[in-house]
């Protein structure tokens, strides 16, 4: 008889995923919010302004100086583009919080332009900005 020990392999253990900071997530559902609002207001103002022009009238509303229906559709690119920030975001993705530091950091650059350093949206956007540089080891 054999004495040997019976050999097993070790047992494969998947790697935890990071864990997502409540800040994170909060910021990514409130921007998600906004890019779903923005995008249905811009397909709202797309098809509002084809509909007025179909009728004969003419729309006043100008976006960008584009016509209505161009600017709209414009607002609707620009909210689906947020929205995906904020699936980033929410998948802690890198260059999800690249492009919000960027965004954070352009708009306290036109608050301190404005001369208005001492406002709710630079305050906010200065919170964001230093709460995100703090949790960036969460991102991959």
């Amino acid at each position: 008889m054999s004495t040997a020990q019976p050999t097993y392999a070790p047992q494969y253990t998947p790697p935890t995923p990071p864990s997502r900071p409540l800040g994170v997530a909060i910021l990514a559902v409130l921007i998600g919010i906004y890019g779903f609002l923005e995008f249905v207001v811009g397909l709202l103002i797309a098809v509002g302004s084809a509909a007025i022009s179909s009728l004969g009238g003419s729309s006043t509303f100008h976006i960008l100086g584009t016509s209505g229906v161009v600017g709209g559709a414009i607002i609707a690119i620009i909210g689906l583009i947020i929205l995906g920030l904020a699936v980033g975001l929410w998948h802690l993705r890198m260059w999800a919080l690249v492009l919000t530091l960027l965004f954070l950091i352009f708009e306290m650059v036109l608050n301190a332009l404005n001369g208005t350093y001492i406002s709710l949206g630079f305050i906010v956007a200065l919170i964001l900005f230093i709460y995100l540089l703090a949790v960036h080891r969460h991102f991959r």
